[in-house]
C-alpha cells in the first residue's frame, strides 16, 4: 500500500505531453500522477497535443484516474524546424502561465518539469507571488544542452548569460530540485552554487511489470520481423541530435560480411531521415528501421534485441541521463553504451556488470565488442540478467514513486 499523504494542499504539475501521450516524459509523469491521485489532489498543465500527432487535439480538460488535466492552447509547428519548436515553446509559456495562476493558492505544490526548457522560470515566479512551493523536476538542463549543440547559436553572449542566470534563479527559489543522477546533482551544486539540501536524485523508472525478459521463441515481433535466427543490435527510441550515430553505421559496415548480425532501429527522431539516407548511401544491408511501437508491444520491442545501443554525446554529460537504459534493464538485456566511459550510464554498467562502454567515434572497438557478445552468448545472456536484477532493486516504478511520496511527504505536512 502507498504511504497516504492526505492534505487540503494540490499537487500541480506541468509538462507539455501527458496521458494518452505515449513519449517518454509523459510516461513518467502519468505514472506518478495517477498514483498519487490514490490520496491526493492532483492537477496536471499540458498541452492539446500528442508527442508523435501534433494534429491530434485533446479535451481541454479531463478527469482521468482522478487526476485533473488541464490541457492549454499552443501553437503547432511541431519538432522538425527549431523556428517553429521555439515559438511552440513560447506559446506555451503564456498559457501556462495563465492557466497556473488560475489555479495555485497559497500552500499548493507545483512540480516543473522540463519540457519545454525553462518552463521552471515561468512556474517560480506565478509560484512567489501566490504563496504556494516550487519543485523542480529536472530531466535535463537547458541552456547548457542547447550551449553544447550549438543551437540558435547559444555558445556565448549576453543573451545566453540572462537565461542561464534566470534559470538558476528558479532552480535556487525552488524547495528541492530532483535530478537523473550523481553527474547532474554534480553540476548543480559545483557549477551552479545549488545547495544539496535542495537536491535530491530520483533515476526514471519502468514498469518491470510490464516490461520483462521474455524467451525469444516467445518473441511475436522478432518473430514476424524475420529476426528469429539472427543476433540484433538493437536501438529503441529518439534519433534525436543529442546521440551519436557515426560510428554505429560505421560498424555496421564493418560487419556486414557476418550474416548473422543485423542492426535494428526502432523509432524516430530529428536524425531519422539522415540515418535512412546514410543506410541508402552505404548500402547498408544489415541495417533495418521499423516505427515506434504501441506501449502494448513495448516489452516485445525491447526485449527483441539481444543487444541494446545507448548513446549520448559526451558535452552533454551531466545535462541528460539517457532514460532509455531502465527499460533496457527492465527487459533483461545488457546496454553498449557509445560516448563517455565515464559518463552516468557506464558508471552503472561498470558498477554492476551489466555492459559495456565505448568511447565515441571508436568505431573498431565498437564493431569488435559486438561481434564478442554475438559470439559468447552466455556472457550476452549474464549481462542481462544482472540488468534485470539491478532493475528491481533501484529503476522499478514502485521504487522510483516511493521516493517521491517520501519528498513529497515532508511539504504536505
Amino acid at each position: 500500500m502507498p504511504q497516504l499523504l492526505n492534505s487540503k494542499k494540490k499537487l500541480i504539475f506541468i509538462n507539455r505531453y501527458f496521458y494518452p501521450d505515449q513519449s517518454a516524459t509523459s510516461q513518467l509523469l502519468s505514472d506518478l500522477a495517477f498514483d498519487l491521485a490514490q490520496d491526493q489532489q492532483v492537477h496536471v498543465i499540458t498541452s492539446t497535443q500528442c508527442y508523435d500527432n501534433i494534429s491530434m487535439r485533446l479535451p481541454a480538460f479531463e478527469n482521468v484516474n482522478q487526476v485533473h488535466i488541464h490541457r492549454v492552447w499552443t501553437t503547432r509547428f511541431g519538432r522538425q524546424r527549431l523556428l517553429g519548436r521555439a515559438i511552440d515553446y513560447l506559446s506555451f509559456y503564456f498559457s501556462t502561465a495563465w492557466q497556473l495562476w488560475r489555479l495555485v493558492v497559497k500552500n499548493d505544490i507545483v512540480i516543473a518539469k522540463t519540457d519545454p526548457p525553462l518552463i521552471s522560470v515561468v512556474a517560480a515566479v506565478i509560484v512567489k507571488w501566490r504563496g504556494a512551493i516550487l519543485v523542480n523536476w529536472l530531466q535535463d538542463l537547458y541552456p547548457e544542452i542547447a550551449t553544447a549543440l550549438d543551437i540558435f547559436g547559444m555558445r556565448s553572449g549576453v543573451g545566453l548569460k540572462f537565461i542561464t542566470w534566470i534559470r538558476n534563479r528558479s532552480l535556487h527559489s525552488a524547495v528541492i530540485n530532483v535530478v537523473l543522477g550523481e553527474l547532474m546533482a554534480t553540476h548543480l551544486t559545483q557549477q551552479l552554487g545549488i545547495e544539496s539540501s535542495k537536491i535530491a536524485i530520483i533515476a526514471n523508472w519502468t514498469d518491470g511489470d510490464h516490461v520483462h525478459p521474455i524467451a525469444k521463441t516467445h518473441n511475436s515481433l522478432r518473430i514476424s520481423w524475420g529476426l528469429s535466427k539472427q543476433f540484433v543490435v538493437g536501438y529503441s527510441g529518439n534519433m534525436g541530435r543529442a546521440h551519436e550515430f557515426t560510428s554505429l553505421l560505421k560498424a555496421a559496415e564493418i560487419l556486414i560480411d557476418d550474416k548473422e548480425i543485423v542492426f535494428l532501429f526502432i523509432g524516430n527522431g530529428a536524425l531519422r531521415t539522415w540515418l535512412n539516407d546514410e543506410v541508402s548511401k552505404r548500402k547498408l544491408s544489415n541495417v533495418m528501421f521499423q516505427p515506434y511501437q504501441e506501449r502494448a508491444q513495448l516489452c516485445h520491442s525491447l526485449t527483441l534485441p539481444d543487444l541494446h545501443i545507448v548513446s549520448l554525446r559526451p558535452s552533454l554529460e551531466g545535462f541528460i541521463v539517457p532514460s532509455k537504459f531502465y527499460g533496457i534493464a527492465a527487459a533483461g538485456k545488457p546496454t553498449l553504451y557509445i560516448g563517455d566511459k565515464d559518463g552516468e550510464i557506464p558508471r552503472i554498467l561498470h558498477r554492476y556488470d551489466c555492459g559495456v562502454a565505448v568511447s565515441e567515434q571508436d568505431s573498431n572497438e565498437l564493431a569488435e565488442q559486438i561481434k564478442q557478445l554475438a559470439m559468447h552468448p552466455k556472457r550476452c545472456q549474464q549481462l542481462g540478467n544482472n540488468a534485470r536484477q539491478i532493475f528491481e532493486r533501484l529503476y522499478h516504478k514502485p521504487v522510483a514513486l516511493k521516493l517521491w511520496r517520501n519528498i513529497l511527504l515532508h511539504y504536505l505536512k
